[in-house]
């Protein structure tokens, strides 16, 4: 079998894996729901006011996507690991050619369609309970799937160095949860204080909701660099970093060959 048909049936193992289990379905799909319409039907924005939600709603579009392109994976591909793991399953699949390489490749193509999917159903909801103005652009699709890859590679790391599903699972909320937040998704730079501006540079979710941004809202305006299309150079820098987490996550895989 070749790599791409050993690629296309882990992928349709994966798929059906996930498919059968109903409330994992459910909670993908239902949790950006519910968050959209706490904050974004029940909270709203106020531009002219003060607190949290400050600006016109659509420059809070990242912070929405964000929430599956960000948590999927880190919860998916961790417990996904810890549950190989603890299953001896990885013993198992070395037994086949499929490379710890394509074995995440593979995970990461459906989480990639479970996310593709969420988003859409996410981007429907902000407009019609937020009359949220979007500028849609086909740079999307790439901030979406890159900032899966590199998320898979993180929760692929968590997975494989925690020690058990539920660890995996508190590791990917401990580290999810102050990205969510604190990655100029729902809260701007302007309303942090000084000396935290490089730790939101850190984050690879500052890229992608910088360049979502960029893409859906220009108003917003901002550049990573300097003379560059703002939602082209934070695509860049979002690419880097998912290549080195990609790369790292599918290292910290057990070995069993």
């Amino acid at each position: 079998m070749t790599r791409v048909g050993r690629v296309r049936a882990a992928t349709g193992a994966g798929w059906r894996s996930f498919v059968r289990r109903r409330t994992a379905v459910f909670f993908t799909f239902f949790f950006p729901v519910i968050l959209i319409a706490i904050f974004g039907a029940l909270v709203q924005t106020d531009p002219t006011g003060g607190g949290l939600f400050t600006e016109p709603a659509a420059y809070y579009v990242p912070g929405y996507l964000a929430v599956v392109v960000l948590f999927t994976p880190l919860s998916r591909m961790g417990s996904e690991v810890a549950r190989h793991r603890e299953g001896n399953r990885f013993e198992k699949l070395a037994t086949t050619p499929l490379t710890r390489g394509e074995w995440l490749l593979a995970q990461t193509a459906v989480n990639a369609a479970i996310i593709g999917l969420a988003s859409l159903l996410i981007l429907g909801m902000v407009i019609v309970l937020t009359g949220a103005e979007i500028a849609f652009s086909p740079l999307l699709v790439p901030y979406v799937l890159v900032g899966v890859v590199c998320f898979c590679g993180v929760g692929a790391m968590l997975g494989s160095y925690t020690d058990s599903q539920d660890g995996a699972v508190a590791a990917s909320n401990a580290i999810g949860l102050p990205l969510l937040f604190l990655s100029e998704t729902f809260v701007s730079l302007e309303q942090l204080p000084g000396w935290f501006e490089p730790l939101v540079n850190l984050s690879p979710l500052t890229y992608f909701a910088r360049g979502v941004r960029a893409a859906t809202y220009p108003e917003a305006g901002g550049s990573a660099v300097a003379g560059v299309d703002p939602a082209l150079a934070n695509l860049g820098i979002l690419t880097a970093v998912a290549v080195i987490a990609f790369t790292l996550g599918a290292r910290s895989i057990p070995r069993t060959d």
